[in-house]
């Protein structure tokens, strides 16, 4: 069972450096097609009651999250971050009392720190829309607790924790994210930001990164943490004015310079961890050779390269993806970054795509994984299909030498 939170920082504008994280699930009271259920989600502000009357989740007492929890245990921590420490419990899954360890539903309980650089509004943004949004791709929330100074939200527990720690953690302990993985993260991710994005929902996330996105146990991919989320523009409106807001490295070039957020910046969003996935690379590292310290600028140049595509690829992964799908990956990458807001594609375009991809990899795998079916292993060395650690000679196949591996990476972690 992995931790379903990373740390966390959050301050305001200029955006934040570091890293964020959530957690996962509301009671099962509902049932039925997840994805195409959700209230409509008002464009005026709605008051603090209004909210909580409409969310339909649980409200607990201070006093049954504190025994869930063990009453805070320092070795309950899951993670520590700019709204708080979140803590793992147990409650029984019908009565939603506090149960013994290791019995009835394990949940993340997220406590406000009171002296943190977060507070009421994202504590109050994250009921305003997981009380009321539904989607498999969206971390589910159960319930929360507002007893005196008390702020907390209770979610259920994420096995696989954060795609941000199977992407950048390094030890003998951690084996790297498979590509086949990588890409069924993408889509997932890419599923929830379209239905955020659809009429139905009409919600601009703000805070799409590796540690926003939680897997549970089968790595189907949940985006958490909706305490930036904005809705998205008025009838008539282009875009909604605001503060800026983020986390530095992922936040669109043009909301950063005038502060106008639009659905396409959460494409941006999304160019820049699926180009994480793609390297094995935060976006974001002082601790790497000059040149390569912003992943972005850096990898630019190689993504549409059939001869430059593997200098760029997280060499823990190599022979896992064909030069086709690797190259369609960067394409998509590519398109979402774009300087140009209206040249990146549509979320919903995006899953398209990424569908397609993970059809072709999944045969590509079925092929390499297949014995050469009666050829004598010279034979079948000429009709295997390529893959993108091998490029055409003249008419031989010959193979790139392994590039060297990431450095081991320490993102610097910065306080407000």
């Amino acid at each position: 069972m992995g931790s379903c939170w990373s740390s966390r920082v959050k301050a305001e504008s200029p955006l934040h450096h570091g890293a964020a994280s959530s957690s996962c699930r509301k009671d099962g009271n509902n049932s039925g097609d997840l994805s195409s259920r959700v209230s409509w989600v008002p464009q005026t502000p709605r008051t603090e009651g209004e909210i909580l009357q409409s969310s339909n989740l649980k409200s607990f007492s201070f006093n049954v999250l504190t025994v869930a929890t063990r009453n805070f245990r320092p070795d309950s921590v899951l993670g520590e971050g700019g709204f708080g420490c979140v803590f793992k419990g147990w409650i029984d899954e019908q009565t939603f009392v506090a149960a013994k360890p290791g019995t009835g539903l394990v949940i993340a309980v997220k406590r406000l720190n009171t002296e943190g650089i977060q507070g009421h509004k994202e504590w109050l943004a994250e009921i305003n829309y997981l009380g009321q949004l539904y989607h498999p791709n969206l971390v589910r929330l159960i319930g929360y607790c507002l007893e005196d100074e008390h702020r907390l939200l209770v979610y259920e527990f994420m096995p696989r924790g954060s795609l941000e720690n199977h992407l950048f953690r390094r030890s003998s302990y951690h084996h790297p994210l498979p590509w086949k993985i990588r890409l069924r993260v993408a889509l997932g991710s890419a599923k929830g930001l379209a239905f955020l994005h659809s009429d139905r929902a009409k919600v601009i996330y703000r805070d799409f990164k590796t540690s926003n996105i939680l897997l549970d146990s089968n790595y189907d991919a949940k985006l958490s943490d909706f305490g930036l989320a904005k809705d998205g523009p008025a009838a008539g409106k282009s875009h909604v004015s605001t503060r800026v807001m983020g986390t530095y490295g992922y936040a669109a070039p043009e909301y950063m310079a005038t502060g106008h957020l639009t659905a396409r910046s959460d494409v941006y969003s999304f160019g820049v961890v699926l180009l994480e996935m793609i390297c094995g690379k935060r976006v974001m590292d002082k601790n790497r050779p000059s040149g390569e310290q912003n992943l972005i600028e850096w990898a630019k140049p190689f993504l549409a390269s059939k001869r430059k595509i593997f200098h760029i690829m997280d060499a823990r992964i190599q022979g896992q993806y064909s030069l086709a799908g690797a190259l369609k990956a960067a394409s998509i990458a590519i398109k979402c970054l774009s300087p140009e807001p209206k040249a990146r594609p549509l979320m919903h375009d995006v899953v398209t795509a990424l569908e397609q991809l993970n059809e072709s990899e999944e045969r590509f795998g079925a092929t390499a994984g297949q014995p050469n079916l009666g050829r004598d292993s010279s034979a079948a060395s000429k009709y295997r299909r390529r893959s993108a650690n091998d490029i055409y000679i003249g008419k031989s196949l010959a193979s790139y030498p392994r590039p060297v591996h990431a450095p081991v990476v320490h993102a610097p972690v910065v306080h407000a």
